[in-house]
């Protein structure tokens, strides 16, 4: 059998689609800024997410770490000064990607929603209706091409 090279130079365009993943997503339903740093192995550079507006990146695996953390602050240099955090991590794993959320030195969207809700509906989402962790695990997984937003001052889980 013979294939004619733009059959498979067609086919090899397609190849990248085959392995796409989805994205993670903060959206900012806050009335003031708030500011974020994608961690794996590496800081990436402070994002300032304006009230109303989103960030996203491609879900990304860290060779060293294994998994990324976007850390949420609501102070510029909270990474830095010790300020409460909201850690909405995951893990790209194969055709899986792990997610979930976690406070650090504090809670800084106590008393305001906080929900993480996968584009693939039948995902488990996590919903801390008052800001706060609920308790107990709050890791899920999801296939590898849904997004998966985070929404800050959310007004229903």
């Amino acid at each position: 059998m013979h294939f004619s090279t733009t059959l498979i130079a067609s086919m090899a365009a397609l190849l990248p689609f085959a392995n796409a993943v989805g994205h993670a997503i903060v959206k900012n339903n806050c009335a003031a800024p708030v500011y974020i740093w994608s961690v794996g192995s590496s800081v990436g550079p402070k994002q300032t997410i304006a009230a109303g507006k989103s960030y996203s990146e491609v879900l990304r695996h860290d060779p060293v770490s294994g998994g990324i953390a976007i850390k949420i602050t609501r102070t510029a240099n909270g990474l830095y000064d010790g300020s409460p955090q909201t850690n909405f991590a995951y893990t790209l794993d194969g055709s899986q990607v792990w997610y979930d959320l976690s406070d650090v030195f504090g809670d800084p969207f106590s008393g305001k929603g906080l929900s993480v809700d996968p584009s693939v509906t039948t995902c488990p989402d996590i919903c801390w209706p008052k800001g706060v962790s609920p308790s107990g695990s709050q890791t899920h997984d999801c296939t590898s091409t849904s997004d998966v937003t985070l929404t800050l001052c959310a007004t229903k889980c």
